[in-house]
């Protein structure tokens, strides 16, 4: 009986070893599986995800000059912060990519941690504000006195219902709570 039992438990063993691999190979498929697509799909040349992407691309770059769009940037800062944007407003057709540039400083004596919240108004536009690179989208990191300048890349929608002529967006530079940072080390005397 003891023979047997060991015999069952030697095959037992050896089954869940034959899984175990069986599941770490799956495993290992499918998180090659999206990579290897992609090369075969790049290797005969039909490449649909990038077809895809294209057609998404060409959809939303149809630009409408027949009217006019005033986008406002207004900028808040929750703490000691230096922050505003490169210009107050600008004027874009519906559909055009538009880049504006928002600067950052940092006025305290310690490095920070901080993140942008944007918003909208009127509020129906922000179903047709398309931004591709934000700030807004990252937190950042300010070292004392440190300055930086950061991109806001974006498109209106021209779907945008004609009856909106004017889009605020606005942001708020908020500390963002509990960051450990390393803090400033005090200047020596006579240094």
């Amino acid at each position: 009986m003891k023979r047997w039992s060991r015999a069952l438990h030697r095959d037992n063993l050896h089954l869940v070893g034959k899984l175990v691999v069986v599941c770490a190979l799956m495993f290992g498929f499918g998180y090659a599986l999206v990579p290897l697509y992609r090369a075969i799909c790049e290797a005969l040349g039909i490449n649909v995800l990038s077809e895809v992407e294209r057609r998404d691309l060409a959809k939303n770059s149809q630009i409408d000059s027949s009217r006019w769009v005033t986008v406002e940037f207004d900028a808040n800062a929750r703490g000691p912060w230096d922050f505003k944007p490169a210009k107050n407003f600008v004027k874009v057709h519906p559909g055009e990519l538009v880049t504006v540039n928002y600067t950052f400083r940092n006025r305290q004596d310690r490095t920070m941690a901080a993140q942008a919240i944007p918003s909208y108004a009127p509020k129906q536009s922000m179903a047709h504000f398309h931004k591709f690179e934000c700030f807004c989208f990252n937190e950042y990191t300010l070292a004392p006195g440190e300055e930086k300048e950061w991109p806001v890349v974006f498109v209106v929608d021209p779907k945008l219902p004609k009856d909106v002529t004017t889009i605020t967006l606005s942001y708020t530079f908020f500390e963002v709570p509990g960051k450990k940072l390393a803090q400033a080390k005090p200047a020596k005397a006579g240094a």
